[in-house]
């Protein structure tokens, strides 16, 4: 039996360290899934479990450690970046800006609430007790990259031998955190006095009247006189309006009609366009036909198919530069990305993953889907390239030192900051440096959980040697109630005036709050109590700020008051 006892003791050995990871991972992991009233802990579990495991001295070497929770959160926040990239500076129209800025809001008191429970309820001369205060407020917001950012930077304050474990703060105050944001955000519609059915009715009123950019399919009979021998071309830079022209009738033969095609009165076409485009779009060419094409239309040879981009080479074209109805006499009039449908519009980006429905000739959409690629088989393997490449600038660009007057040291935006940067913008703007950066949604999310219980479960071994005296025997009912006042009052502010101010959307700003917390399980009840998309419009568009926010602030608050 000595082999199994020095297996679980001799902390040196490659063959021990994978056996606590694995146990502390596996152990959090599972616990983590038990819900109570419908809300689990979820992943964060590892932490615990590794708290646990530090506590009663199963633990590894320190420089061990410190490798798998840097690498580990490396990989976390980049993947995080792959993942908002696309849609970060997409959010910031319309509505998105006034969202954004109660976002930031709430990020902001969330600081000051922190801040004014450290000096009402801690001893100010403990130079530990607002580094553990940092790790509550991340606790409180439910926001681990955040932990790992002050974390990091906190090793760059304190000399080595007296770092503040602030992972115990953390600990202390997400329970509550978790339940604190659905809690607060059930308060604001008592606050607001808010019905729910009243809340969904306006939201059908809404969509109703505002039909945004989905794809409208309509048969038109030309009855304008104006169009008669001009070209597709032509009418569609009249309009100035995005439509696609996806079918033409002309002396009972159909066609698919290319910028060069001429109309007659009395032709008929098959339009797809926006929604809030249809009207103008009938006005000015004509009626439109209550009923199908014929029998006789149907039996020409048309195809209409899904086609999946796979070609890198199709990365970042426009569909307007494709001239695919003049050169290829076929027409794209859907494209849908990430389960979302978007209309054709002239400017469309195409990403690797697109899938676009395609219309025309069979020979000619066989012609079509060799260009873009259209082999799924290509989306199974991981484009690991471009996501080592981001993680080198990344980490280049982390460590550039950034002089700030009247900061003691200069700023770095760190293992966290730097690859979650790159991240988003290599989302964004990747195809134009030939960077293919689609990832299937099931890859991202499982090198992200990979990177977090990596980070997790080292952040909780190494501060599970000091948890009892620091928390059960110290203040840790003090980070307790701290970190419920720091979930709880921006909400209670932020929410009622998003509501009553600003006349949100209710389920909107269930959303936009569990976005500012970056917490699943709030936006999780919301979609419960909504029948709509509403709490993930609102969740998504804050989401990627209050990330980049949450980290930012974590290595600032850290760099600027605690040195």
């Amino acid at each position: 039996m000595d082999w199994l006892i020095n297996l679980f003791t001799a902390n040196d050995s490659v063959a021990h360290v994978v056996l606590l990871y694995a146990i502390v991972i596996a152990v959090g992991v599972y616990l983590g899934k038990i819900k109570v009233f419908g809300i689990s802990l979820g992943v964060t579990f590892v932490l615990f479990a590794g708290i646990v495991a530090g506590h009663i001295h199963f633990t590894a070497p320190v420089t061990i450690l410190n490798f798998c929770q840097d690498f580990g959160l490396i990989l976390f926040v980049f993947m995080i970046g792959m993942q908002v990239g696309p849609g970060f500076f997409e959010s910031f129209k319309k509505d998105g800006v006034t969202l954004n800025g109660l976002a930031t809001a709430t990020i902001i008191l969330n600081v000051l609430v922190m801040f004014a429970c450290y000096y009402i309820f801690l001893d100010t001369s403990n130079k530990h007790n607002l580094p553990m205060m940092i790790g509550t407020l991340y606790g409180a917001v439910t926001n681990t990259p955040g932990l790992g950012a002050a974390t990091e930077a906190i090793g760059t304050v304190f000399p080595e031998g007296d770092t503040p474990q602030i992972a115990s703060g953390y600990a202390c105050a997400y329970p509550l955190g978790v339940t604190g944001i659905i809690l607060a955000t059930i308060a604001v519609r008592y606050i607001c006095h808010v019905r729910l059915e009243d809340e969904e009715q306006k939201l059908s009123e809404e969509e109703a009247e505002n039909p945004h950019e989905k794809p409208y399919m309509m048969h038109l009979r030309i009855t304008n006189s104006y169009l008669a021998g001009r070209t597709l071309m032509q009418i569609s830079e009249f309009l100035n309006r995005d439509f696609v022209c996806s079918r033409y009738l002309h002396d009972g033969q159909v066609s698919v009609p290319n910028r060069n095609t001429v109309f007659a009165v009395g032709d008929e076409v098959l339009i797809v366009c926006a929604e809030a485009d249809s009207e103008p779009i009938k006005v000015f060419i004509g009626p439109e036909i209550e009923k199908e094409w014929n029998e006789e239309l149907e039996k020409q040879p048309m195809v209409s198919r899904r086609i999946v981009v796979t070609n890198p080479k199709m990365n970042g074209k426009t569909l307007g530069k494709m001239h695919f109805s003049s050169v290829y006499g076929v027409n794209v009039t859907r494209i849908t990305r990430h389960g979302i449908e978007l209309f054709a519009g002239r400017n469309h980006h195409f990403h690797v993953g697109d899938r676009v429905l395609v219309v025309g000739p069979e020979d000619n959409v066989n012609r079509v889907a060799e260009m873009m690629g259209n082999t799924v088989k290509r989306l199974n393997a991981p484009n690991i390239a471009t996501i080592f490449v981001g993680i080198m600038v990344g980490i280049i660009f982390g460590s550039l030192p950034i002089a700030i007057p009247g900061m003691p040291v200069p700023m770095k935006l760190g293992l966290a900051g730097g690859p979650l940067i790159i991240a988003i913008l290599i989302g964004r703007f990747g195809y134009r440096v030939k960077l293919v950066t689609y990832t299937t949604t099931s890859a991202n999310m499982m090198l992200r959980e990979i990177g977090l219980v990596l980070f997790l479960a080292s952040v909780g071994i190494k501060a599970g040697n000091g948890f009892w005296d620091t928390v059960v025997s110290g203040d840790g009912l003090k980070y307790v109630y701290s970190g419920f006042l720091i979930t709880i009052i921006p909400i209670l502010i932020i929410g009622t005036i998003a509501k009553i101010r600003f006349k949100f959307n209710y389920f909107m700003v269930m959303g936009m709050l569990a976005g500012t917390y970056t917490d699943p399980p709030a936006l999780a009840y919301a979609n419960q109590v909504c029948s709509r998309e509403a709490p993930g419009v609102g969740y998504s568009t804050v989401y990627p700020l209050s990330m980049f926010l949450r980290i930012l602030f974590a290595q600032i608050l850290v760099i600027f008051f605690c040195s």
